[in-house]
């Protein structure tokens, strides 16, 4: 008698869980997790706007010439290794 009744409490106190955590379950993927996911969607689009704009304010005019230099270039050369020219011979 008393495993009959340890064994329902049990099978009860089972049930409760499975049922607490499945509107837990529901309750987070009904308000919680659009509000997150509309959160990181918002942080993405405001990155991109802000990449946009940066490509705007850098874009140059038509005829303007700017130099820019490759700092991998740069470094090899500090190096001392000096440049490879790679060439053929011409007979």
């Amino acid at each position: 008698m008393i495993s009959v009744l340890l064994f329902l409490t049990n099978f009860i106190k089972t049930l409760v869980i499975i049922v607490v955590v499945y509107y837990a379950f529901r309750f987070i993927s009904r308000y919680l997790l659009p509000f997150v996911l509309n959160k990181g969607i918002k942080n993405m689009q405001d990155k991109i706007n802000e990449q946009q704009r940066q490509s705007q304010r850098s874009s140059r005019n038509p005829g303007e010439v700017t130099i820019e230099f490759n700092q991998q270039n740069q470094r090899a050369k500090s190096q001392g290794r000096g440049e490879y020219v790679d060439f053929e011979e011409v007979e």
